[in-house]
């Protein structure tokens, strides 16, 4: 109830502070963006590396609270890490488009992913509280930064309709969270514990820096993203 009333309000300023929408004239007058071409390696690589990113964010999303819950003496503490995700969460837009103008969007994505890679795979070397706290913050704070970046590289790509290219690539990354929480469980059933599930995920989501990072060597559509962030 109280998380409703606060919506409410919050929705207020928010609705204030939408850009008024575009006159009928001010819309047919104004120029249609040039759409740039994506070269078939850049989808080709890029998709996969998406789906990896998925992977990893479903899994943590939906085996963070339980794989704190499992502990014992950690009980009760699986909300308080899930809190930790959306507080790392709040501000992470802001600074991986910072990470991005030095480094440009592939360098920040895989950036991004490596860092999500650490925090997957710490709570198979601990699980003291700081250290699944740490793990979730590192998820928290990479997560979201890794949409937003893919959504920016979209927008820039094809600035009169960047859904074109975000609908191919949410293919990958929504197929990825249908099969990572189905095959993690499979292997929680299996093994008795997230063990396997959790060096998989970080596998993948490591695979997928790889490829990100192939494909800003590849790539002149990479090559001149990268160079428009750092211009930015």
């Amino acid at each position: 109830l109280w998380l409703g009333i606060l919506g409410v309000v919050l929705a207020i300023p928010a609705w204030r502070w939408l850009p008024p929408p575009a006159s009928r004239a001010a819309s047919a007058s104004r120029k249609p963006a040039t759409t740039r071409p994506v070269s078939a390696i850049f989808l080709c690589l890029m998709m996969p590396a998406y789906f990896c990113a998925g992977y990893g964010y479903v899994v943590n999303a939906t085996f963070l609270v339980a794989i704190v819950e499992r502990e014992p003496s950690l009980s009760g503490a699986g909300n308080w890490a899930f809190a930790l995700v959306g507080l790392s969460a709040a501000l992470t837009v802001v600074v991986w488009d910072f990470v991005a103008r030095y480094i440009g969007y592939l360098g920040a994505l895989g950036l991004a992913m490596a860092v999500q890679v650490v925090g997957i795979w710490l709570p198979l070397f601990s699980t003291s509280l700081p250290t699944l706290w740490l793990s979730a913050v590192l998820y928290g704070g990479t997560f979201l930064g890794c949409v937003c970046l893919v959504l920016t590289m979209a927008g820039r790509l094809y600035p009169d309709n960047p859904a074109r290219l975000m609908g191919q690539l949410t293919l990958a990354y929504g197929a990825a969270q249908i099969i990572a929480p189905a095959l993690t469980g499979v292997l929680v059933e299996t093994t008795g514990d997230y063990r396997l599930g959790l060096w998989l995920a970080g596998a993948l989501v490591g695979l997928g820096a790889l490829i990100l990072m192939v494909l800003k060597r590849l790539d002149r559509t990479a090559q001149r993203l990268d160079a428009e962030a750092r211009a930015y």
